[in-house]
C-alpha cells in the first residue's frame, strides 16, 4: 500500500502538517462538529427541554447521559430522536462529555440510528458520532465498532446535513492510513465526489477536505479519478466566485501523482484553467497551479507543448520575479521545462523543486 501524507506537502516553505485549519494561509476550514442552530428541538415536553438545558450548564451530567443512552434503544421513535439530539448537543458543547458518553455505551446504538430509515434519526446519529470523534481517544472505538459503512450509507441516503456531517466524521476517522484504505473500499470516494459536484457550499467544502485526506492513498486517487472527480475540480477551479479554487487545487495537487489523474485533467480542459489561475489568481492559487503543471509536464513532451501554447510562459516569468521564494523556484523550473519541450531533463529539473 503506497500512501502520501498530506502533512508532508510543502506550502510556502512550511509543512502542511504545521498549518492550523484556523490559519488563513491554509485552504481547508475546520471540518469538525455540527453547526449550532441548524435544527430545531424534537417534539417533547417542556420538562424534557429544561432537563437537557440544566444538565448542559451543570458540572455533572453523568446521570442524564446514562439515561439518554438507554433512551437510544427505546421502543419510541420520539424518545430515540430526543435522546440522540440531546447527546449530539452534549457532545458538541462540552468536550469532557465526549468521553463520558462513549463510556456510557453510546457508540453502538448511535451507529444503529445511522442505519435508520428515519431521516432525523439518521442525521442525529451521524452528527453525534461526528461530535464524539472530535476526541482522539474515541476515534479508534468508533471505527472498531463498525461506524465506517453506516457513515458511507449516510453519504448516499441522508439529508444534506447528514451527508455533510458524515463526510466530516469520515475525515476524522481517516487520520490513520489503514482507515483511509477501509473507507475507500467501503465506497465513500464516489459519494464524496458526488457531494463535491452537487452539494451546497458547505457540502463542497466538507467533501473536498475529506477527499484531500483520503486521497493520500494511491488506490483512493484512482477511485476518485474513476468516479469523475476531474470534472467538478476543474469547474470549481475555473469559478473564482466559488471560494473553492484553493481547495480544489490542493485536492488536484495530490491526485496528479498518478498517471490516470494527469490524463483525466487534460481531457477535462484543466490546462487552460491552470494557466488562467497563474495569470489572475491569488499568490497561493498561482503557486498551487504551478505545482500541478510541474507534475503533469515532468515526463510529457505533449503536455509541455500544450501548456506553452496556452501562453503560460509570460505569467510564469512574472511569478518568478514577484512570488514567494518557493513560488519563484516552481515557476523557474516550469519555464525551463517549457523552453526545452523535447528535452529529457525534466526529471532532473523537477527533483530540485518540492511541489
Amino acid at each position: 500500500m503506497e500512501t502520501e501524507n498530506p502533512a508532508n506537502y510543502a506550502y510556502m516553505k512550511r509543512s502542511l502538517g504545521d498549518l492550523s485549519v484556523n490559519d488563513h494561509s491554509f485552504p481547508f476550514s475546520d471540518c469538525s462538529s455540527d453547526r449550532s442552530g441548524e435544527f430545531t428541538m424534537a417534539s417533547s415536553s417542556s420538562s424534557q427541554s429544561r432537563r437537557f438545558l440544566l444538565a448542559s450548564a451543570s458540572e455533572n451530567s453523568d446521570d442524564l447521559i446514562r439515561q439518554l443512552v438507554l433512551d437510544l434503544e427505546s421502543c419510541s421513535v420520539d424518545e430515540q430522536k430526543q435522546a440522540a439530539m440531546e447527546l449530539r448537543l452534549l457532545a458538541k458543547n462540552k468536550p469532557e462529555n465526549r468521553i463520558k458518553i462513549v463510556k456510557s455505551g453510546a457508540i453502538k446504538p448511535l451507529i444503529a440510528l445511522i442505519l435508520s430509515s428515519d431521516p432525523q434519526l439518521q442525521e442525529n446519529g451521524v452528527t453525534a458520532i461526528l461530535n464524539l470523534s472530535l476526541c482522539d481517544e474515541n476515534k479508534e472505538l468508533i471505527a472498531s465498532a463498525g461506524a465506517i459503512k453506516p457513515l458511507v450509507r449516510a453519504l448516499k441516503t441522508g439529508t444534506s446535513t447528514a451527508k455533510e456531517n458524515a463526510a466530516c466524521a469520515l475525515l476524522r476517522l481517516s487520520q490513520r492510513e489503514e482507515r483511509k484504505v477501509a473507507i475507500g473500499r467501503s465506497g465513500a470516494i464516489p459519494l464524496l465526489v458526488n457531494l463535491l459536484e452537487n452539494g451546497g457550499s458547505r457540502g463542497k467544502k466538507d467533501a473536498s477536505t475529506a477527499l484531500y485526506s483520503l486521497c493520500s492513498v494511491n488506490e483512493n486517487k484512482i477511485r476518485a479519478v474513476q468516479a469523475g472527480i476531474m470534472k467538478p475540480l476543474v469547474e470549481l477551479m475555473a469559478d473564482f466566485g466559488s471560494n473553492m479554487v484553493d481547495k480544489s487545487a490542493y485536492v488536484l495537487s495530490i491526485l496528479v501523482s498518478v498517471p490516470e489523474a494527469k490524463t483525466a485533467l487534460v481531457e477535462e480542459g484543466g490546462i487552460p484553467v491552470l494557466v488562467e489561475i497563474i495569470e489572475v489568481g491569488s499568490l497561493r492559487q498561482k503557486e498551487a497551479a504551478v505545482g500541478i503543471l510541474l507534475q503533469i509536464c515532468e515526463d510529457s513532451v505533449v503536455y509541455r507543448t500544450m501548456v506553452a501554447r496556452e501562453g503560460a510562459i509570460p505569467p510564469l516569468v512574472a511569478l518568478s520575479q514577484s512570488g514567494t521564494n518557493h513560488a519563484k523556484q516552481k515557476a523557474e523550473a516550469l519555464i525551463e521545462l517549457l523552453r526545452q519541450p523535447r528535452s529529457g531533463n525534466g526529471a532532473a529539473i523537477q527533483s530540485h523543486v518540492s511541489v
